[in-house]
């Protein structure tokens, strides 16, 4: 098929730090590309991608210092994808809800990823306004708060095989927590936790300007008040092999509805248990007592460190190479594609190419 992915501006594709959609995003087109799609990114310039890039501004958002306002950058995406739109078979967005009135005279052939949580209260009417135009969601839970739209599937997340390498043996023995320093990620749990546990903790997390006071007010404190408590920082792709790899296992202490959980993914990628809270799409991500422990509570969560030495790793990777490889998210996604009410098959694609003319032809 001919397909466009159509990413958030904020962050290059793949990001260079942070930056959980702009990753699946690059995950995905790549492997659409492996499997011998001719794909489409529009992206910022400092992308890198096998697929044709389009590049919208010359670098991502986030790390523009000059950039003060993303509205008019977004403004400048959708037009040069209706400029273009004619071309695609399909056309994934995975920019929350900016496009949705643009994309009327071809809604049969588009698809959006909604990546982030839907418990807002403006979400609902909005939605509700345009209740006709296929939706993903990462997870089920995520659709909870959602009223009654044209759901196309829940698709998980996937990363590549071979991206993040397993390591069977327990590594440093610490515990870890990656992600964001933010209210609802909890990172004060994780740090009572390995207090409480006596356990080495390691924190490599983004923090976001909106989050700087919680940081400096109350995590900050934290740290220094625990010597077995480290803050490393925002690291990148390369080092979260190693970060990740030579953990006992993953904290990830959420206290919010997580759409889907990236990191829990990763650990499991490096055969890296993870002790997860019981909130959004945990109970769908993780296997307890396999890939790691749900719990519910600080106290579980330490007795759930006294039960790693009962995991097999192995077992960990397993749940990973079954469940989350970007092959399957890719194939869901193309399965997904020809469903469209509007979709064009792969035939009519060809006669394009040959420069035959090429009805649009509607997939049952």
């Amino acid at each position: 098929m001919k397909i466009a992915q159509i990413a958030p501006l904020a962050e290059s594709v793949p990001p260079k730090y942070y930056g959980g959609t702009e990753r699946i995003v690059s995950y995905l087109t790549e492997e659409l590309v492996r499997q011998g799609h001719d794909v489409t990114l529009f992206a910022s310039g400092d992308s890198l991608t096998a697929a044709e890039l389009v590049p919208i501004t010359p670098a991502a958002l986030r790390l523009t210092p000059n950039i003060v306002d993303p509205i008019p950058y977004h403004m400048m995406l959708l037009e040069a994808v209706r400029q273009r739109a004619n071309e695609f078979d399909a056309l994934h967005f995975h920019i929350d809800l900016l496009h949705l009135p643009m994309i009327q005279d071809f809604i049969g052939r588009t698809v959006t990823t909604l990546h982030g949580r839907l418990d807002l209260p403006d979400l609902p009417p909005f939605y509700r306004c345009f209740g006709d135009h296929c939706l993903v969601s990462i997870s089920d839970d995520q659709r909870r708060p959602m009223p009654p739209v044209n759901w196309g599937a829940t698709i998980h997340h996937g990363l590549p095989a071979d991206i993040l390498l397993p390591r069977y043996d327990d590594g440093e023995g610490y515990l870890a927590f990656l992600g964001r320093i933010s209210p609802e990620k909890r990172p004060d749990r994780a740090i009572r936790i390995a207090a409480r546990s006596g356990m080495e903790l390691r924190i490599a997390a983004k923090i976001d300007t909106v989050d700087r006071a919680y940081w400096e007010n109350e995590i900050a404190p934290l740290v220094e008040r625990h010597p077995n408590v480290r803050f490393i920082g925002e690291i990148n792709e390369q080092q979260k092999a190693e970060f990740l790899g030579n953990a006992r296992a993953l904290l990830f202490p959420i206290d919010w509805p997580e759409p889907f959980g990236l990191v829990m993914i990763e650990a499991m990628a490096c055969a890296t248990p993870i002790i997860a809270f019981r909130c959004g799409s945990v109970p769908e991500i993780i296997e307890h007592g396999c890939s790691g422990f749900i719990v519910d509570s600080e106290d579980e969560a330490i007795d759930a460190i006294g039960l790693l030495r009962d995991l097999d790793r192995k077992l960990v990777r397993g749940a990973f190479d079954a469940r989350f490889t970007a092959a399957r998210m890719a194939a869901d996604y193309v399965s997904l594609y020809h469903r469209l009410p509007g979709a064009r098959t792969d035939a009519a694609w060809l006669r394009r190419q040959r420069g035959e003319d090429a009805e649009l032809q509607i997939v049952a």
